[in-house]
């Protein structure tokens, strides 16, 4: 038995386990010595009302560090979408705080909530949400340009995020002429251009096949590790998972399990193994996690 969690309301430690998930559990509880970033205090979320009302999310609380992969896993309509939504402000949660460098986005209205969506935060989505009418620079560009920023004065960015996302060639191209990787190479361009403090990514793989994944998340962890970059993924991949630093996995709204890597000395292959494991201990196996 796991005798030891993070959270209040996370039920690992009833969850059966082997002598060996234990001893890396307890190996990777460390203090980490970055600071939180974002904060999530007693969430919930409902919908519905009175005998039709349906608990999202049941009083989630974690935290985010500064520069960390943080991945998102849980059974289909366990909340982690619900989740992201809320922190994204696509959503506005029933009750509890989320925290954003000591600031409350709750109380934010107006101009300050049109700055944290469009330049606090960046989000990625499963099906590109290009606008098909606009070239792959003038996608990418938009989110500046509602802030009164102008291709021409951003063309530095912009060729940097390019290239750093191989999307060179197809910048002056639209969204019909590029295959479904270039696509969402180009959406994560768009929501990193502003340089935001978070990046949350809803099953940016969801649409993509093995090869084009794989390029994807490698950008992402490129940008994760060498810009220092706060990346919050949502996924039902355990391959895609593997490219975290750290997993949450929710069941039924609450917070059920964590998972840890050690980044310097365990390789995704290893730690994608122990996702799998994970996954099969707390009961479904890896069809189970959508």
């Amino acid at each position: 038995m796991i005798d030891e969690k993070p959270y209040n309301d996370c039920k690992w430690h009833s969850a059966p386990s082997s002598d060996k998930m234990v001893a890396e559990r307890k190996a990777n509880l460390f203090m980490d010595t970055r600071k939180d970033l974002l904060q999530v205090e007693s969430l919930t979320k409902t919908y519905g009302k009175g005998a039709n009302q349906t608990e999202a999310l049941k009083g989630i609380s974690f935290r985010v560090l500064e520069g960390e992969f943080l991945g998102i896993m849980g059974a289909s309509g366990s909340g982690k979408t619900t989740l992201l939504s809320c922190i994204a402000t696509m959503l506005k949660p029933t009750s509890g705080k989320i925290i954003l460098r000591g600031q409350d986005i709750s109380g934010f209205r107006g101009g300050k909530l049109a700055d944290y969506r469009g330049k606090e935060i960046g989000y990625l989505f499963q099906e590109f949400e290009l606008l098909d009418n606009l070239t792959a620079r003038e996608n990418i560009t938009l989110p500046l340009a509602l802030h009164g920023v102008t291709a021409r004065q951003a063309e530095q960015e912009i060729q940097a995020i390019a290239s750093l996302l191989d999307i060179v060639p197809v910048l002056d191209k639209f969204p019909s002429q590029m295959s479904g990787g270039q696509k969402q190479r180009v959406a994560a361009a768009r929501a990193l251009i502003s340089d935001p403090d978070i990046l949350l990514a809803d099953e940016p793989t969801g649409a993509l096949d093995s090869k084009n994944s794989k390029i994807l998340l490698d950008k992402l962890a490129t940008v994760n590790s060498t810009q220092n970059k706060t990346i919050m993924m949502v996924t039902h991949d355990a391959n895609a998972a593997s490219y975290c630093s750290r997993i949450l996995f929710i069941q039924d709204g609450q917070l059920f399990h964590e998972l840890r890597r050690n980044v310097e000395s365990e390789s995704t292959a290893d730690f994608y193994e122990r996702i799998v494991t994970v996954m099969a201990q707390l009961g479904g196996g890896s069809a189970n996690v959508l």
